[in-house]
């Protein structure tokens, strides 16, 4: 079902190629860690500027609606002007403004500053996954580079949650946000020195319009999910956020079904499989950022722990998806179909986030919060791999860019729709309880417990649901490698 038409590249230079995979990882893997290592600093953030629950979610979903709503901007961008260009300056922006985030004096500011940190990573990102489309083409190199590809995607989430403990409690939660500054002085020395200089197309246009329609439709749908924290689902606002969101989506569509070269070429989402990957990516994560945005709040807010001990409480998470996308993403791959390891990592992930329906003021960190780290780590390390290679299986070297930007607003638009969602059904579920049960302390703490445990079940029951329906629809029965030899 392949229909790459490029010529058949030869293997990377095992050398040169490790350096390439370090420095676009490491590119990667700043981009993941930003959009959670601000996570864990959210509650000294939030004193510090004294912002509410309700508005809490801007800080994360400010960044990751504009990363979504721009990525196919920076596919386009990267396919235009080339992957390397595209690459550096999404890191001398993304420097600069994480910069302004993490002076910020005002929550308006910082979310500005987040939501250009999303912006510029939007450029990064889709250089990122198609220079390792182009550069490594064997099977088994291909299939090494996307393992670590896929366990940096969706650990660095994870691993961000550590290091900004680490930061908040030490330096303070704005060098959660200056540290991204150095790291990307660093990466964008070093890409400049290892990065092949690939030829850019000379074809088709920017199409800023359909990337404001896209990014505009995202933020209206997630605006509306965000207030529907404060002002329940059914208020004028967040209707006309949510239907203004819909219209502006369906629009951006049209036109890509009417331009003769659309920014969003219709034909990469006509593949069955292509769209499944990007679904099983889109649906994991916001499990991952769900259980993040809980963990965060009940690990220092109900169980006192300081900022760094909540980071390194999720740092079995961390391990557990990088031992499951090495040993399980990466070995499996080559033997094992798709269906079996997107769908089976969805149903491990439910299951550890069904645990944390349990909880209970009275829980502690062994039972249940650890088990169930524990599997959701390692059901998005057994997913992430395949469901990456799958993406962008059998597409032309010109539409690499574009097609890699797909398959990463998909995490992008899970992360920012989840996040809001979540957070809105638990603080839903939180005044819901508070309603009915005594105004105490004591009452307070499970009113919140109840809050994260209601939105953990929702995001398990997704999962479960959706690892049944990937099943169906990912029909291939061969192993990605297999598929690979193809190319």
């Amino acid at each position: 079902m392949t229909d790459m038409t490029a010529p058949q590249a030869a293997p990377v230079r095992l050398d040169r190629g490790r350096l390439i995979l370090v420095v676009v990882a490491s590119a990667q893997l700043m981009t993941a860690l930003d959009a959670t290592i601000v996570n864990i600093a959210l509650p000294s953030a939030q004193h510090a500027l004294g912002f509410g629950d309700a508005q809490r979610q801007w800080v994360v979903t400010a960044y990751t609606v504009c990363f979504a709503g721009l990525l196919l901007f920076g596919g386009r961008v990267a396919d235009l002007f080339g992957r390397r260009r595209s690459f550096q300056l999404g890191l001398a922006g993304f420097g600069l403004s994480s910069l302004l985030a993490g002076l910020a004096p005002t929550l308006p500011v910082l979310a500005a500053g987040r939501a250009l940190q999303g912006a510029f990573a939007a450029l990064i990102t889709p250089s990122v996954l198609s220079l390792l489309a182009v550069t490594f083409t064997g099977p088994r190199e291909r299939a090494r580079a996307f393992a670590v590809y896929g366990a940096v995607a969706s650990s660095g989430a994870a691993a961000g949650l550590l290091l900004g403990g680490v930061i908040t409690e030490y330096l303070g939660w704005r060098w959660c946000l200056f540290v991204n500054v150095v790291l990307a002085g660093v990466v964008l020395m070093a890409g400049r020195a290892v990065l092949p200089d690939q030829p850019a197309s000379t074809r088709g246009g920017l199409h800023p319009g359909s990337a404001v329609l896209a990014t505009g439709g995202l933020a209206a749908v997630v605006l509306g999910c965000g207030q529907a924290a404060r002002d329940g689902w059914s208020s004028p606002l967040v209707l006309s956020a949510l239907i203004g969101g819909v219209l502006l989506l369906g629009i951006f569509a049209w036109r890509q079904r009417q331009a003769p070269d659309p920014m969003l070429p219709l034909r990469i989402l006509a593949d069955r499989h292509r769209v499944g990957a990007c679904l099983a990516v889109g649906t994991a994560v916001i499990g991952a950022f769900g259980m993040f945005l809980m963990l965060t709040y009940h690990l220092q807010e109900v169980l006192h722990y300081s900022p760094a001990r909540a980071g390194a409480a999720v740092l079995p998470m961390a391990l557990a998806n990088a031992v499951s996308g090495y040993q399980l993403g990466n070995r499996l791959t080559l033997r094992v179909a798709p269906r079996y390891l997107i769908a089976g990592g969805l149903l491990v992930a439910a299951a550890g986030l069904f645990l944390m329906t349990r909880l209970t003021p009275a829980s502690g960190y062994l039972v249940p919060i650890l088990p169930a780290e524990i599997l959701v780590g390692t059901g998005m390390g057994m997913l992430f791999p395949p469901a990456f290679q799958l993406a962008i299986r059998g597409v032309t070297q010109r539409d690499a860019g574009i097609t890699s930007a797909v398959a990463n607003a998909a995490t992008q638009v899970g992360s920012s729709v989840g996040t809001a969602v979540l957070n809105s059904l638990a603080v839903s579920a939180t005044a819901a309880y508070l309603l009915s049960h005594p105004s105490s302390a004591s009452g307070h703490q499970a009113a919140l417990v109840h809050g994260y445990a209601t939105a953990t079940g929702w995001a398990a029951a997704l999962l479960a649901l959706m690892a049944v329906g990937l099943f169906l629809l990912l029909r291939t029965a061969t192993a990605i490698a297999t598929a690979t030899k193809e190319i």
